[in-house]
């Protein structure tokens, strides 16, 4: 692959775009390499990056069909699914925890 051109913060001309601004856009990148590259100076570390593509190569998002929806419902119950007590808690369990907040910590249920 060859070299891709750097630019700064807010000097990228026109016609390319990140990932963020092309879904925005109802936009994918569609397997294009990437066209350049973006840097946004900072103090204390190295510069935050982003990869710029190109609008004109980037192809349109693909539709949610029946199936996707069923299996992104699925995934989000996991989420929300305890594997201690296997209910339903109501929000996504923290993966810190990897528990709800009443079976992480019992003692705490009890006192209130």
């Amino acid at each position: 692959m060859a070299a891709v051109p750097v630019y700064s913060w807010r000097l990228a001309p026109d016609g390319l775009a990140t990932c963020r601004q092309l879904r925005a856009m109802d936009l994918r990148p569609g397997g294009q390499d990437v066209a350049a590259e973006l840097q946004r100076p900072r103090r204390r570390r190295g510069p935050l990056i982003a990869y710029l593509y190109r609008i004109d190569r980037a192809k349109p998002v693909r539709p949610m069909t029946s199936a996707r929806w069923a299996a992104l419902a699925k995934a989000n119950t996991a989420r929300r699914t305890c594997p201690t007590c296997r209910r339903d808690a109501g929000y996504v369990i923290p993966p810190t925890l990897g528990r709800c907040v009443p079976c992480a910590y019992p003692e705490e249920q009890c006192a209130a």
